[in-house]
């Protein structure tokens, strides 16, 4: 197959399709458009070009022909047409929670004691990214680019290279990728590298991510990098039994980036700024009697620091008294992979722990923690961003935190305080105006809430523009663009921001 010198259509490939399936009584299925930061970056970006937007509907009872009709009608939203890959309960059970959420997601947040190296699940995800590459060659055309996003497809170029497809590929992993020493107690460490490099582009979320992958690559697969700044090269030289990455003797260039990916900023703050999201944002703070409120937003998983955050508020109601009866801890948790034990445990310890604070804390008309185990409407979290003084973001390890950047958006009043854990990948971008903090250390954790409690409103507010100036700057629109400006048509103007964020001493 031919390969042109630049794409005509875009391929983007994730494990879900941007939507929500839903089967009436009649036995007719309904498509509803989702929303996240990926919908938000690539829907503008595929009504531009044109494209295909490939993965599973999120059903396992129904086949390819029954949903049609139901991705056709959401087609006009999106610009694009939807090719989905089905899976059976088995695949879903082994490749998605198995290998996906029980040994790449806790290992790539350094959390390698949470991992299960069960051998099926290996073998499942094979399987099902040989599915998404048999999805791809269906469709696929010579001059096409495919995009593809995440962990749980970090085979599919390999695949794609094993079946003798000839396509410009991309990857980005919205994960962090973990440094050397944990990488390599992953049984299959060097199938995934091998697969990695076959794509023709990789991009990551901060320097810190890079630098692990690099090394990585560099000490199992001795193959340096050329260049500095946000994009460095690798030359792959194709080896006898090395055939998901080059035929023998033959060398290609892989581009190897950083690339933070942003929000779509003035939809976040053109709807903080609306008279309906004003109005509720006011009743939330009429609720808690104009206290002070402390939000936050995090999904029920283990590497959001959760547990450290409930920690550190009792321990600055300790140190700090005065905050008592003037300060509340809205806490919302979105559930989330309720099927894994790991997951149902955490719950239970949240809840006895909110418990055990109220049950200390709690005086006449005052209850310090306010929890609620929901989703959020977008509007209404939009409401709850305005409103909140102090948004306190507490990840073990975190990509990036889009949480943190919504929230600098939506602060219209530019009165808001972020309190932002060091170890999530927004801190690069961030840390001018954030309070940084290490989610381990719940002493200085309970500091920071108390300065951030205690800061007068014209620091507040100094710090809150620097970090909707970057947060507008650096939006998603600049992150997707720049991505195919970099990784299709070669272009290295108009790079990322890439600052690195490192821990200095006080």
């Amino acid at each position: 197959m031919l390969r042109k010198s630049r794409s005509d259509r875009l391929i983007v490939v994730s494990n879900r399709l941007p939507l929500s399936l839903t089967r009436h009584e009649s036995g007719s299925w309904e498509a509803r458009p989702s929303s996240g930061g990926l919908v938000s970056a690539l829907a503008p970006v595929l009504r531009r070009r044109g494209g295909v937007w490939i993965g599973w509907p999120g059903t396992t009872d129904v086949g390819q022909r029954q949903v049609a009709p139901a991705l056709e009608s959401v087609r006009s939203h999106y610009g694009c047409t939807f090719k989905p890959v089905m899976l059976s309960q088995e695949e879903v059970e082994e490749f998605y929670f198995g290998f996906s959420n029980e040994v790449i997601w806790p290992l790539f947040h350094d959390l390698f004691t949470n991992c299960n190296f069960e051998p099926r699940y290996w073998q499942a995800y094979q399987q099902v990214n040989r599915k998404f590459a048999d999805a791809i060659a269906e469709i696929a055309q010579p001059g096409d680019f495919v995009w593809v996003h995440d962990y749980h497809l970090m085979e599919l170029a390999g695949q794609l290279r094993a079946s003798g497809l000839d396509l410009n590929t991309g990857f980005f992993l919205h994960t962090p990728f973990p440094p050397l020493e944990i990488f390599l107690k992953l049984p299959w460490r060097f199938e995934i590298l091998r697969s990695l490099l076959a794509f023709d582009s990789i991009g990551f979320q901060t320097m810190h991510d890079r630098r692990n992958f690099l090394q990585c690559v560099r000490t199992l697969c001795h193959v340096g990098a050329e260049g500095s700044g946000a994009v460095v090269r690798l030359r792959i030289r194709g080896h006898e039994g090395d055939d998901a990455l080059l035929d023998p003797g033959v060398e290609r260039e892989i581009s190897v980036g950083t690339f933070p990916i942003g929000i779509d900023y003035h939809n976040v703050a053109d709807l903080a700024e609306t008279e309906k999201v004003r109005a509720k944002a006011e009743a939330l703070k009429k609720d808690i009697n104009h206290r002070q409120m402390i939000l936050g937003v995090d999904r029920l998983d283990y590497t959001k620091g959760l547990l450290q955050k409930l920690q550190a508020f009792r321990e600055a109601l300790v140190r700090y008294p005065e905050m008592r009866g003037k300060i509340n801890l809205v806490q919302h948790v979105v559930p989330s992979r309720k099927e894994i034990p790991e997951y149902r445990q955490l719950r239970l310890d949240l809840e006895r722990l909110v418990g055990e604070i109220n049950g200390q804390f709690t005086q006449s008309g005052w209850v310090p923690i306010h929890y609620m185990f929901h989703s959020l409407k977008f509007e209404d979290l939009i409401a709850y961003y305005l409103a909140a003084d102090i948004a306190l973001i507490t990840s073990l390890k975190d990509g990036m935190n889009l949480v943190a950047k919504e929230y600098c958006a939506a602060q219209a009043d530019e009165s808001g305080v972020l309190i932002l854990s060091e170890f999530a990948g927004a801190a690069a971008q961030l840390q001018k105006g954030a309070l940084l903090v290490n989610p381990y250390d719940i002493e200085r954790m309970a500091d920071a809430i108390g300065e951030g409690f205690r800061m007068p409103t014209e620091q507040r507010r100094e710090r809150m523009r620097i970090l909707r100036r970057i947060v507008r700057t650096q939006d998603v629109y600049r992150w997707a663009d720049t991505f195919l400006n970099v990784t299709v048509n070669r272009e290295l103007t108009h790079l990322p921001y890439t600052e690195e964020y490192l821990p200095r001493a006080n």
